[in-house]
């Protein structure tokens, strides 16, 4: 899959701050219940064009991400979850399923380290958990 935005390593900050950024807005998102679009819409400054199209990817396909995301998690209901850890499930399935150019181990340690930096000290072995079996069905 191509983007139509410019190179990731042309952004200042690169594939990780974009990242970052990208999941701080999927949370914002479900936590105000309003629709990325509006969240996107309402910044003073707009976001690197990768986070952009990380968080728009991941309101367009949420369904079949949040499927995916349910089928690996095992014993979890996605509303039972941590709200940081499923926004990071989000972003990082979003990833694993629709960006082919960017490659698995970054995904999953990226995710990682977000959810072990901003989530609950389980989060870091549960994100990688559902990571690396969704990461295994969808590649």
């Amino acid at each position: 899959m191509t983007s139509e935005y410019e190179p990731v390593d042309a952004l200042p900050g690169g594939r990780r701050e974009a990242r970052e950024r990208a999941f701080h807005l999927i949370y914002e998102s479900e936590m105000k219940s309003e629709g990325s679009e509006a969240v996107l819409a309402g910044l003073p400054l707009e976001p690197d064009l990768f986070a952009i199209e990380l968080v728009t990817g991941v309101a367009e396909q949420g369904p079949v991400i949040d499927a995916l995301i349910v089928d690996h998690a095992r014993n979890w209901e996605l509303d039972r979850m941590p709200a940081l850890d499923r926004a990071i499930l989000r972003l990082a399935t979003y990833e694993l399923a629709f960006r082919p150019d960017v490659p698995t181990g970054a995904v999953i340690s990226e995710a990682v380290e977000l959810a072990t930096r901003y989530s609950t000290d389980d989060s870091g072995r549960f994100v990688n958990g559902v990571l690396s079996a969704i990461a295994a069905a969808v590649r």
